[in-house]
């Protein structure tokens, strides 16, 4: 048996109800804690990011073309449903692709970045503003037309009552879809019949829809703005062809090609009218708040690390300071200052990784609880979600679990030095 690995367990055994039995046991309890938080927190902010995004590309997609004059307002300018277009865009698979240089780049050689995937599937959108009443009161929406191609599996978990559009094959649907929001607001019910007043080049032109289902996204600002029917109604009501769209959406199989199929699309396939832009660029405001929960995930693994780290330094002084005379006689039977500290060091990592094993149990069970319980709630309109999301991020546990036994570890070589300073002589005057 190794004969410093032999010595730490007689010293881990002989300890009882001593002192330094009770600072292992604070010790391992620190470091559980910290493995607890850093795992749970990590799981946490990667259901937070997931989800969230899921819930705006569902409602969006990941890529939008439009009319370069539309912008952001949603103005009715068409652009032209171009089948040629479509079907290269679905025929992109794995691409690579040399962005042009942008001018504060004149110093960097383009890079040929290669994608992961391709596109997945491309559907048209409509959008016109119109006022819904009813007897007593009325309310300003934009309506969302959707094409008969839209994938309704993406919107089906946001619906709380009736159901999707209903595609008629002969006419366009008269079905609509509001919001939980403007359900409440205006006491609308399923199966009921709403009128909706579009203005139109001073023109109002009424129409009467039926409300097929309610839906609630949790996006407090697409929840209370918007409202899905049939594009073929709204453009009856346009006077625009089937062709004339108010732009395409994009679906990409993966979404860290999202940048650089966006780029290949604007600058490659897209006439000059035409305008291409990420979902995440289009609404920046929620994927900038998503990436500040990065920034609190790092100063939380941080701070959770210097726990460890202060409580292994402060446990493993302790331990040698408790152990003066031991050292003294081992060096005096001839052990090395090397020898003695990995004695210690042993000792330590024995601490260490019953801490790592208990944390890691106790975050993966407490995160199991609120995967399938939801039983910590959130508020939707702040977090634009209802209960503390839950997404094992197996890559970043692995990693916080690796890193903090090697820091932890490493650290532990520098109370150890103080080993080093002890002499036979000093600990048998000491005794």
């Amino acid at each position: 048996m190794n004969f410093e690995r032999y010595i730490a367990r007689r010293i881990g055994t002989s300890e009882g109800g001593s002192f330094s039995s009770l600072i292992v046991k604070i010790s391992i309890a620190a470091i559980a804690l910290s493995m607890m938080v850093m795992i749970i927190t990590t799981n946490v902010i990667t259901g937070f990011k997931n989800q969230i995004s899921e819930k705006v590309f569902s409602f969006w997609g990941h890529i939008h073309i439009t009319d370069g004059r539309s912008g952001d307002s949603f103005e009715l300018v068409p652009i032209y449903r171009d089948q040629l277009l479509i079907d290269t865009l679905l025929n992109i698979e794995r691409i690579t692709y040399v962005r042009p240089r942008k001018i504060t780049d004149y110093d960097n050689q383009p890079i040929a970045e290669t994608t992961n995937g391709g596109i997945d599937h491309v559907e048209s959108f409509t959008i016109v503003p119109g006022i819904v009443a009813d007897k007593t009161q009325f309310e300003g929406l934009l309506l969302k037309g959707l094409d008969r191609g839209y994938n309704q599996e993406r919107i089906q978990s946001f619906i709380k009552d009736g159901a999707f559009i209903t595609f008629s094959d002969s006419i366009p649907s008269r079905d609509m879809m509001v919001s939980q929001y403007t359900a409440d607001r205006m006491n609308f019910t399923v199966g009921q019949k709403v009128n909706v007043s579009f203005l139109l080049d001073g023109d109002i032109i009424p129409r009467q829809f039926n409300i097929s289902g309610i839906y609630k996204t949790g996006l407090e600002e697409y929840d209370r703005r918007f409202a899905l029917v049939d594009m073929e109604m709204l453009q009856e009501v346009l006077g625009w062809t089937k062709e004339e769209v108010s732009g395409l959406e994009v679906f990409v199989e993966d979404l860290d090609d999202l940048s650089l199929i966006n780029d290949y699309i604007f600058f490659e396939l897209l006439p000059p009218n035409n305008y291409s832009e990420t979902v995440q660029d289009k609404f920046n405001q929620i994927f900038e708040w998503l990436e500040l929960q990065n920034i609190n995930e790092r100063v939380i693994i941080i701070l959770m690390v210097l726990v460890a780290l202060i409580n292994m330094v402060t446990a493993l002084l302790i331990f040698v300071l408790e152990r003066t005379n031991m050292i003294g006689i081992l060096k005096s039977l001839g052990a090395t200052n090397w020898t003695v500290r990995k004695i210690f060091m042993y000792n330590a990592s024995e601490i260490i990784i019953k801490g790592v094993l208990i944390g890691n149990l106790l975050a993966i069970v407490l995160c199991l609880i609120q995967k399938y319980t939801g039983i910590l709630k959130l508020r939707e309109a702040d977090y634009y979600l209802s209960e503390v999301p839950i997404e094992f991020n197996i890559t970043s546990m692995v990693l916080i679990n690796v890193g903090t036994v090697i820091v932890v570890v490493l650290f532990m070589l520098i109370p150890s030095l103080i080993v080093s300073q002890i002499t036979p002589v000093k600990t048998i005057q000491f005794k």
